[in-house]
């Protein structure tokens, strides 16, 4: 049964792991909340949210995907709702905005969002965003909220070099990015970004 309780969630869609703490944080979606659960444990505790709905610092608005970054003991989070990414140092009670908008607004343009449902970062920072409602993957230099379109054109489409509704993404060593191409039905694989 769905609820709000430590030991219930509601809709619950990401999930990160630290390995030095053994730690898992989940992304209780609807619950507006992210979630820290110590190893074999069923209790959590609210690390990020939990403030009900909201546009503001304090608040996520669906939380979907997560990246735990160790080097920030921070969680990356893809805040659907929100049209945003944003990064919330455990601990902290507030966010910083990574990409799109800070208040909620959904755009196609390099610096906006819509509807993103995941986020990844390789060893140097760089973030990976699965833009859903705009059908392409987002790609941002550390530190950096322009983004460059890396896979998908922004229109759906069912060719090689289309997306439609990306929902998940994962790096392989190389730094080759592969994506659930949700609504076709397949995963795709795209090399390595090069910047020119």
């Amino acid at each position: 049964m769905p609820g709000i309780a430590s030991n219930q969630s509601n809709r619950p869609y990401g999930i990160a792991y630290d390995s030095n703490s053994q730690r898992i944080f989940l992304a209780d979606t609807n619950n507006n909340r992210v979630m820290s659960y110590k190893s074999g444990s069923i209790v959590g505790t609210v690390v990020a949210g939990g403030n009900s709905s909201g546009l503001h610092r304090s608040s996520l608005n669906l939380p979907y995907g997560l990246h735990f970054d160790s080097s920030s003991n921070s969680l990356i989070i893809a805040n659907r709702g929100a049209n945003n990414v944003v990064r919330w140092t455990l601990g902290q009670s507030t966010w910083d905005l990574i990409a799109g908008s800070p208040n909620g607004t959904n755009g196609n343009s390099s610096t906006n969002l819509n509807s993103p449902a995941d986020v990844v970062l390789d060893s140097m920072g760089n973030v990976y965003v699965a833009d859903t409602g705009n059908h392409r993957v987002q790609f941002y230099f550390a530190g950096q909220s322009n983004g460059t379109t890396i896979a998908g054109t922004g229109i759906s489409g069912t060719n090689a070099t289309s997306l439609n509704s990306p929902w998940s993404l994962a790096l392989d060593s190389q730094l080759n990015l592969y994506v659930a191409d949700t609504n076709n039905h397949r995963i795709q694989k795209f090399l390595k970004f090069e910047d020119d």
